[in-house]
């Protein structure tokens, strides 16, 4: 292995990242958006027609009644928790393997995160721990589509019902990911779907978000969060209800609308890429493959990997990337719950409000934490990988876990 010294599978040929153009879907048609803004003289969507045109497009494309526009995917999760409107101490269900910004916008609600075990073949959710966290003040259930593969939200979606409860999606890895084959979309099963615009995602602006619903009065709830409170349809300054501004600009705005139209060619260039290398690896001994019922859209690919320890994950990931094959061990440092921002808690001061007396122990969630620390590994995945570049991938990981899994 290139670990120990032998020579790379790849060396000197960076495979595309979102970091940089090669692996990015931006083009003239990005630049004369952002010409067309700036050439208006109006940047602010408060005013401008782009935001508002995109929030159409999108809603159209994913299948909802409305979609709103916003700052970030963090910010996209803040808005429907606010429109879910829970009381102080209320509970919110979310998985332990995301990213914070599943998880922060809770806490800014002043509701406390309830952490519920994963599947352990998808690290998505698992409707069965769910079911057993719903308590008295349980106000919604988060529902992380990870790595691009839908989370079970029928199923979510009939546990929340009978609960009274909303049903909110995070929806950041997975854009125009069915949730059954042929059937509806990510972001439009629940009662909110929420997306994010980042540097690393499907499509990018650099930062920014959107949330769908078919509820008018949750679109009106998450249009005012989003600009202090503020009634614009009415035509009256007048400030409503307690909210931030995490308004989208028009030059965002504008670059988003071009990069949507490219989101289909990306999504099935990702499932392509991705089908091609779960060709090359299937029958591996002790590697286990994305399940892909075509609803796959591959923000990352992420291998099972049996028989290792958490020094061995850690080694299996580096021996990739020394191959030149970028991989994360585990894809999170540790499970969310067991960050320091909840374990001390550092919220509100020396408060530690609302998660005072709020314990998080290790073994909180024992599937999440063997995928995180013992079997997981993700590769970044990419839209611009050629068929050379799949070559490589399936030819380093094969090499690796030869070298490293028992057989």
């Amino acid at each position: 292995m290139a670990i120990d010294g032998g020579a790379p599978v790849r060396a000197g040929r960076p495979l595309p990242s979102p970091l940089d153009a090669s692996g990015r879907t931006i083009g003239p048609e990005e630049e004369a958006a952002v010409l067309r803004v700036l050439r208006s003289g109006m940047l602010s969507s408060v005013w401008g027609t782009e935001v508002a045109a995109l929030t159409e497009e999108f809603a159209a494309l994913i299948g909802s009644r409305y979609a709103v526009a916003c700052s970030s995917g963090t910010a996209a999760v803040h808005l429907a928790v606010a429109a879910v409107d829970p009381e102080p101490g209320d509970e919110i269900i979310v998985p332990p393997i995301s990213d914070m910004g599943s998880v922060t916008p809770i806490i800014a609600q002043n509701a406390v995160p309830v952490f519920a075990d994963v599947d352990p073949l998808t690290g998505t959710i698992d409707p069965d721990a769910v079911a057993d966290l719903i308590g008295p003040r349980t106000r919604a259930v988060v529902a992380v589509h990870l790595f691009g593969k839908p989370a079970p939200v029928a199923r979510l979606r009939e546990l929340t019902d009978r609960a009274g409860i909303a049903l909110i999606e995070d929806c950041a890895q997975a854009y125009l990911a069915p949730v059954r084959p042929g059937g509806p979309l990510a972001g439009t099963v629940g009662r909110l779907g929420c997306f994010s615009l980042q540097q690393y995602k499907h499509i990018t602006t650099g930062d920014g978000g959107l949330v769908t619903t078919d509820d008018p009065d949750l679109a009106l709830r998450l249009r005012r969060f989003a600009d202090k409170g503020w009634p614009r349809e009415t035509g009256e300054r007048a400030y409503l209800s307690f909210a931030l501004n995490y308004r989208m600009t028009e030059l965002v705005g504008a670059v988003a609308r071009a990069q949507l139209r490219k989101l289909p060619a990306v999504v099935e260039r990702r499932r392509a890429g991705a089908a091609a290398v779960a060709g090359r690896l299937s029958g591996l001994p002790g590697l286990g493959l994305p399940p892909d019922d075509g609803d796959h859209v591959y923000w990352y690919f992420p291998l099972l990997v049996d028989g290792l320890d958490e020094a061995g994950l850690e080694r299996y990931a580096a021996a990739l990337t020394a191959e030149g094959v970028p991989a994360l061990a585990g894809y999170l440092a540790r499970p969310l719950y067991a960050e320091p921002v909840l374990r001390k808690p550092l919220t509100y001061g020396s408060s530690g409000y609302p998660l005072a007396g709020r314990e998080y122990p290790d073994g909180l969630c024992p599937v999440a934490e063997d995928l995180v620390y013992r079997r997981l590994v993700v590769v970044p995945w990419n839209e611009n990988f050629t068929g050379a570049d799949v070559d490589d991938i399936a030819t380093a990981v094969a090499k690796v876990h030869t070298a490293l899994v028992p057989s």
